[in-house]
């Protein structure tokens, strides 16, 4: 089953509904426009960004889980790529949840195949699909993935960081959400100390 054009909701920077975080930290580099598949009020619910390096120590793994267990339970709304093995697994165990999920993929909805996971959440309107990509953009790249991060980063009201590789692309999100203001959390371990250092809490949200 794939999306067909008419479900996709194309959202200007114009219109009222375009976040004006976006506006705020993005000036760099707005995104055109932001197309949408699902509840679009889940955005007014100060999601909280999800974000894990492809590589993921052993104990980081089960705080992981334990952190999405915790979250699906309190009912909290995540923002995400839910990209990586880690993101993916948190995904997996919101779903079987009742609260909210904003899924943010690294290329265009437009002809994207809904998983059939997905179904039964977008109908209960407590999925939404974000993508600041037009058709053009059929496939996921190392550029468009760290554009997608930053725009998740950018929309969120706090972030978690499980555990971004040093000097990697996850840690130049930390850094720049840091430098807007943001909260940024992750778990207390050896393997963050680079987050710490940088300004990370310790703590949950």
């Amino acid at each position: 089953m794939r999306n067909k054009l008419h479900d996709i909701t194309c959202i200007n920077p114009g219109d009222a509904a375009f976040a004006h975080t976006l506006r705020r930290y993005l000036h760099d580099q707005p995104p055109k426009a932001i197309y949408t598949l699902g509840n679009l009020n889940i955005l007014q619910t100060k999601p909280l960004a999800l974000f894990s390096s492809v590589k993921c120590p052993g104990d980081i793994i089960l705080k992981t889980y334990d952190l999405a267990q915790e979250l699906r339970e309190k009912g909290a709304t995540l923002i995400g790529g839910f990209h990586s093995p880690m993101e993916k697994e948190c995904l997996t165990i919101l779903l079987r949840g009742t609260q909210p999920v904003i899924v943010c993929p690294a290329k265009s909805i437009s002809e994207m195949p809904i998983p059939a996971a997905y179904r039964k959440p977008l109908e209960q309107g407590r999925l939404l699909l974000l993508s600041p990509f037009d058709d053009k953009q059929r496939r996921t790249t190392a550029q468009s993935a760290y554009y997608r991060n930053r725009f998740i980063a950018a929309l969120a009201d706090k972030v978690f960081i499980t555990y971004a590789e040093p000097s990697g692309k996850t840690e130049q999100v930390c850094k720049e959400a840091l430098g807007w203001g943001k909260e940024v959390y992750t778990f207390e371990s050896g393997y963050n100390k680079q987050l710490m250092e940088l300004g990370a809490i310790t703590r949950k949200p």
